[in-house]
Parts: structure tokens; sequence; C-alpha cells
């Protein structure tokens, strides 16, 4: 298993009480685990029954695991005033109040979410030297495939525009003040510096996202979440990651054999209908079942959340890399 694992699916599938479990399951193996939300619900406070925020803080009652929440809005803030601050520090004073309306109007637009989150992301895992599993319960997968695929859009978008800034400079510092100039104001040009510094920043992401992570999305035994399943793991494969298995979750209990009435009749004929679906997922998606959790008549916490943790066949364990 990588360092790095991702619960993903669409929106109400139980992403959180996978994650949290798996979470659990690693720091029962004596692994250091972080479990980090960036699912603006926010449910990971009400399966541990503590509140979380943007920074790690240990889990009452549970040796090796920590868990944070990261705010989307608050990110989406800092990410604007940061680029306020370096655009300021770059322009003349007179367009500053221009520059500041334009990335407003640039932070309403489809992708502001993404971009600010990402920096956040990218950050968690920078710093994760001291725990030895991340877990990620991400949002759900629209958003989180956007903001999986931005290393690759752009990484060769940071490259494009190094090459028109650096021309840019070149040409017109040569026609100024002559060549040997222009390359000695290339090297310090800011905007030039800065766009060397997110190149990095999503080299470093791709690298991770494709060597130290992996992928498992969580879907319900119903017709849409399949469907969506189904177009998550394409879209993870077009970027080049892929989906390690499937947890199947919410599945109805079957009522026992005495039960009889309109109840019992209903959850018979669920059950059927749902056995049906998941012999379906196991022989239409090459990614493996690697559990199938039944639902609760409570709130999964506490040892119910320890119960979900026995049920997941996803390894806690480090493997090392092959050096051969």
């Amino acid at each position: 298993m990588e360092k790095f694992v991702f619960f993903g699916g669409k929106g109400g599938v139980g992403k959180t009480t996978v994650s949290s479990a798996y979470g659990l399951k690693c720091a029962r193996s004596g692994l250091k685990t972080l479990v980090v939300s960036t699912d603006p619900a926010h449910s990971t406070s009400d399966v541990f029954d503590q509140q979380f925020g943007d920074e790690p803080a240990s889990v009452e009652g549970h040796e090796n695991l920590w868990a944070m929440e990261i705010d989307p809005d608050e990110e989406v803030e800092e990410h604007m005033m940061e680029i306020k601050r370096t655009m300021s520090d770059q322009v003349s004073p007179a367009i500053v109040n221009e520059i500041d309306r334009q990335i407003e109007l640039a932070h309403r637009t489809p992708g502001a979410y993404e971009a600010a989150l990402f920096d956040r992301f990218v950050d968690v895992m920078r710093d994760s030297e001291e725990y030895d599993r991340v877990v990620f319960d991400t949002s759900p997968t629209g958003g989180t495939l956007r903001l999986l695929a931005l290393p690759d859009f752009l990484e060769g978008w940071i490259d494009r525009l190094l090459e028109k800034r650096t021309k840019s400079i070149d040409l017109f510092e040569k026609a100024a003040i002559g060549e040997r100039e222009a390359r000695r104001r290339a090297e310090n040009d800011p905007i030039i510096a800065r766009l060397r510094e997110r190149k990095e920043t999503f080299e470093f992401a791709g690298n991770v996202l494709r060597n130290e992570a992996a992928f498992f999305l969580v879907l319900n035994p119903d017709e849409l979440s399949i469907r969506e399943t189904s177009r998550a793991i394409e879209e993870l494969t077009e970027s080049g990651l892929a989906v390690s298995g499937l947890v199947i979750n919410k599945v109805t209990p079957k009522p026992e054999e005495s039960e009889d009435g309109r109840g019992a009749k209903y959850l018979r004929e669920r059950c059927r209908t749902e056995r049906e679906r998941i012999d379906h997922i196991r022989g239409s998606f090459d990614e493996p079942v690697v559990a199938v959790v039944e639902s609760r008549v409570e709130e999964v916490k506490g040892t119910l959340l320890s119960d979900v943790a026995d049920e997941l066949d996803v390894a806690a364990e480090r493997t090392p890399k092959s050096t051969g």
C-alpha cells in the first residue's frame, strides 16, 4: 500500500465513514496515520465525536491517529489574498486596484475552488514526513477528479507561460539594452521565478499522485452510483491514475427467514435487487471489490467504526518499493 490513500465517490455514498474506518485500521496496525477531509460537509468530526480544524489533531481514544478538516472557503480566500500580495509586488501602483478586481472576478469562475484547494492539498503531502499513512476523504467525484487532473494540465500550461514570458523579455530587452543585459533581466524576473515555483509544485504533485498514491472509489448498490463510478474510473485512467479497488457501501441487511410481513418482503426484494447489482459490479469492473459494507441502524462511530475497519480488505502496512 502507498503512503497516500484516497477514497472518492459521488456525494452521500459514505466516503467519510470508509476513509475514517481505514484510517483507524492503519493506526491499529501501528502506522502513524492522518485522516484529511477535503469534503465541505466535514463529517469526520461527527464520526469521531470530536471537532477538527485546519491543522492535524490527535483523535481522542485512538493511538497513532490524527485528523484534520480543510475549509474550502477559507482556502479560496487565502489563495486570492496570496495572489494579490504577489502581484502587488510586481506591478505599478496605478494598476493594483484593477489587478485586484480581476483576481476577485477570477475566483468566482469555475475551477477557482479546485485551484485553491490544490495548494493546501500539496502542502499536506509535503508536510507529511511524520506520518506513515495519509488518508484523504475527498469531496464528491467531479471536484475531486478536476483536482487530481490539475498537475498534468497545469504543467503544460506553465511551460507555455514560461516560454512566452522569457521570449517577451528577450525581445524587449534586446531592443532596449542589448543581449547580455536581457539574459540577466530574464534570470531575475519575479514572474518567471514565480512560474518556475508553480511548475515545481505541479511536478511534485503529479509525481506523488502517480507513484505514491492509491485510489479507491466508494459506491452504493444503485444504478446512479454505478454509472458515476464507471465515469470516474475512465477519467482517472485518462489522467494516468489507476483505481486500486471499490468499496460497496450501504448494502441492505437481509432479514431473517422467520421474519414475515410487508417490511420483510420489501427488504427481501431490495436485497435481491442489490445482490444483482453487486454481481454486476463484480463482473463488469476490472477493479476488485475490497469490501461490501452493510448499512447500520445507528450512526457509524465507536465500535461500529471498528467493525467497518475489520470489513475493509485493504492492506494497512506499506510495501517497500522494489529497487531492482
